[in-house]
C-alpha cells in the first residue's frame, strides 16, 4: 500500500509541475517568409554599349613644379601623339588660368621630334598661396585643334 500512495502522490505531483509549467509565458516563433525566386534574363547584355574607340591624337600637359613660390618660373610641358608615335612639328598654344583672370602664353612652340613642347611661365605672384592654378595646352594638327588634358599647379 504504501507503493500505491508514493506512486498516486508521485503522478499527482508530476501532473501539478506539469500543469504549473503551462502557466508560464508564451514563446511566439515567427517562421521565415519564403523568399522569391530571382530569375537573369540571359538577354540582359545585349544592351550593353560599345566601348568608345580612342581618340587619333591624344596629349597631355603638366607642370615642372607641382607646388612652386608665388613668385617663381615654372614650365609647362605638353606631349602630342598619334596613334602612339610622337607628332613632331604642331604648333601649340597656352592660357594660364589663375584665380583672377586667365594669362595667354604668347610663346608658339613646335613639338620636337618627340612630340613634345615646353611653355615658360612666370608666376609673379598672379596665383594666391594654396590656391591650384591651370594650364590649358592645345595642339593645331592636321587643320584641327586638339586639346590636352591641364596641367596644373598650386602655390605655395
Amino acid at each position: 500500500m504504501k507503493k500505491t500512495s508514493l506512486f498516486l502522490m508521485s503522478a499527482l505531483l508530476l501532473t501539478l509541475l506539469v500543469t504549473l509549467s503551462a502557466c508560464g509565458p508564451t514563446i511566439a516563433v515567427n517562421q521565415p517568409k519564403a523568399q522569391p525566386t530571382v530569375t537573369i534574363n540571359k538577354s540582359f547584355q545585349k544592351g550593353i554599349p560599345a566601348i568608345p574607340k580612342l581618340s587619333k591624337y591624344l596629349c597631355g600637359a603638366w607642370s615642372s613644379a607641382n607646388n612652386p613660390n608665388t613668385y617663381g618660373v615654372i614650365t609647362i610641358y605638353a606631349r602630342l601623339t598619334q596613334n602612339v608615335k610622337p607628332v613632331p612639328g604642331a604648333s601649340a598654344q597656352a592660357t594660364a588660368h589663375f584665380a583672377y583672370g586667365d594669362l595667354n602664353l604668347d610663346q608658339a612652340p613646335v613639338s620636337d621630334s618627340g612630340g613634345y613642347v615646353s611653355f615658360v611661365l612666370q608666376l609673379q605672384g598672379q596665383q594666391p598661396r594654396m590656391t591650384a592654378a591651370t594650364v590649358d595646352v592645345s595642339f593645331n594638327v592636321d587643320g584641327k585643334t586638339v586639346a590636352c588634358t591641364p596641367a596644373f599647379f598650386t602655390p605655395q
